[in-house]
């Protein structure tokens, strides 16, 4: 492994209590604090806007830390706040006047097409694969399900292959690889500065490409248990089994990054980790100061106001 990736990760160990975190928008990042979450987009004229919303009670109360319900809420979170946070940085990016906020029935809708979407893709079509490819050709419930989780991650890597010869994906990328420097030198301690983060990783444990990889792998074995059943009660339990899978993958996750300093963990999440090339590039300066920017806002949001 990359001793700079080893080193980057190490520092996890040292983080605050509160783990910030993110995701790359259009042209930008977000970030989520304890208590809000903000935007920081480059406009067209160069300059950017940054905006602090504060985040629903959901995902700042006491289930939010509740193990295995925690994962359910992280997937819902993200989807629901990453599809705002997109739509708000796409209007940003492209100099049109700010309206009124997404409808909560339309953004519902455009989570249930992406889970859909997501669904058919990575699990109903490599199910169908095996069943009418492969079934037929052996009798083994171990193997079939075990071939029909590598092509769930081999259509996984090819879905990430294509995308990434995007341009505009490309550049998402970049201020993705920014987000993950500008987290792992907060968390090492290290001043949010341009020239100071340049050297860190963009890898980071709690990514969530490393988390969907888990959830890849966390299929496979729970599937295993159920053998294999009649096609339409294995379709079933692709979409039912969801929530248990990813509040399982969660607690993994959370696990690995508490402990990457041992060597048997980073052997472990080190695919995932690995994968993380496939969704991050080496950002240019602007767009680190776009994840500083951000990371900044959430920071400054939950320091105590002075009384005096």
């Amino acid at each position: 492994m990359n001793p700079e990736l080893i080193r980057s990760e190490a520092v996890i160990a040292t983080a605050k209590t509160f783990h910030y975190g993110g995701q790359a928008v259009i042209e930008g990042v977000m970030m989520r604090g304890k208590d809000d979450v903000a935007i920081s987009v480059r406009r067209p004229d160069g300059k950017l806007e940054v905006t602090k919303r504060p985040l629903p009670s959901i995902c700042k109360g006491r289930l939010r830390e509740t193990p295995l319900i925690r994962g359910v809420i992280v997937l819902i979170e993200s989807l629901v706040l990453g599809i705002q946070a997109l739509l708000h940085s796409a209007q940003i990016a492209s100099a049109e006047e700010e309206g009124e906020e997404m409808p909560t029935a339309l953004l519902w809708g455009t989570v249930a097409v992406s889970v859909a979407f997501a669904l058919a893709l990575f699990f109903i079509a490599p199910l169908f694969a095996t069943r009418y490819l492969i079934d037929p050709h052996i009798s083994s419930s171990i193997v079939s399900n075990l071939i029909e989780g590598l092509i769930r991650i081999g259509v996984f890597i090819a879905y990430l292959k294509v995308i990434g010869l995007i341009p505009d994906i490309k550049k998402v990328f970049a201020y993705h690889g920014a987000e993950h420097k500008v987290v792992n030198a907060y968390e090492a301690g290290s001043p949010l500065e341009v020239e100071a983060i340049r050297g860190y990783s963009t890898a980071h444990a709690r990514c969530g490409t490393s988390l969907i990889f888990i959830v890849l792998i966390v299929a496979i074995i729970i599937f295993a248990l159920l053998g294999r059943p009649p096609l339409w009660l294995r379709i079933l339990s692709r979409v039912a089994l969801l929530p248990v899978i990813a509040a399982v993958s969660y607690e993994i996750m959370k696990f690995g990054a508490k402990h990457i300093k041992n060597s048997a963990i980073r052997i472990l999440l080190a695919p995932g980790l690995m994968l993380q090339a496939m969704t991050t590039r080496e950002p240019d300066d602007s767009q680190m100061e776009a994840a500083i920017s951000a990371l900044n806002e959430v920071i400054e949001a939950e320091k105590p106001v002075d009384s005096s």
